[in-house]
């Protein structure tokens, strides 16, 4: 595995962030990374036990993490888990919209309309309804910073994955509106955008590893991503050593995009 260089943390103390799609992949690596930074960690997740497990090395490295059952589907349970962090630590400052997923690779007259529909539900919507909520609470607070996942797929496209770069373009479209609205009340809202990075959602999509190994032979590093590679750039992007970035997109993909 390729570990992300030791270049020093950013200093994200006294911060609370809440990390949604937590339980596993980019997620749960931005969490321990966050956590390692001085930030409280609310891992939001379906997969509450997965979540917890990451919790544990959190706690057990000396960081502050909760692990919290959370459908970005479904608003009321968005606005329950917001309304459980002010509650409980005080405010929220920090937020990354990471929950995501994937289909099966098919021509469009091939796709099912209930599986698009999901696709868009989770990928898209979830975003929205992450910071219809988060944003009030950072306004209270008297500012914030959110960082939502994208993908190169919202840069390009690929055959066969019609909703996902959909859902993934229109999740940079709609941070860039975000972050022209709050740019003057103290809230910053940018994008991640990761290559091919080994996560479940790339080896549910490709299958196996001989296509893993042809999307990284297409990449100029000629490999693909470890989570704990992108980790760094959400912190990165989530401190104020970003501080005069909004509405930006910063790709993490081996020089995918360069071509």
């Amino acid at each position: 595995m390729t570990e992300a260089p030791d270049i020093g943390h950013p200093d994200l103390s006294h911060k609370v962030c809440l990390i949604t799609g937590a339980s596993r992949g980019i997620g749960a690596a931005a969490a321990r990374y966050i956590a390692a930074a001085g930030a409280t960690v609310i891992l939001g997740a379906r997969k509450v036990d997965s979540s917890q497990r990451v919790v544990e090395q959190i706690v057990s490295a000396g960081g502050a993490a909760e692990a919290i059952m959370l459908d970005v589907t479904d608003d009321d349970c968005v606005a329950g888990v917001v309304n459980h962090i002010e509650s409980t630590y005080g405010a929220l400052h920090l937020a990354f919209n990471n929950a995501g997923t994937q289909g099966p690779a098919e021509p469009i007259h091939q796709q099912d309309p209930a599986e698009v529909a999901r696709i868009l539900d989770v990928n898209l919507l979830g975003v929205y309804r992450a910071m219809r909520h988060e944003i009030p609470a950072m306004l209270r607070t008297g500012s914030g910073v959110v960082v939502n996942t994208a993908s190169v797929g919202g840069i390009v496209a690929a055959p066969g994955i019609g909703a996902y770069c959909a859902s993934k373009h229109g999740v940079i479209g709609l941070s860039k509106s975000v972050a022209a609205d709050y740019a003057r009340l103290g809230i910053r809202v940018n994008v991640v955008a990761p290559g091919a990075v080994r996560t479940e959602i790339l080896i549910g999509w490709l299958k196996d590893e001989a296509k893993i190994a042809a999307i990284a032979e297409e990449t100029p590093q000629g490999r693909v991503a470890e989570p704990e590679e992108i980790a760094p750039v959400v912190a990165w992007l989530l401190s104020d050593a970003s501080s005069f970035m909004t509405g930006s997109v910063v790709t993490a993909d081996g020089g995918y995009t360069a071509l």
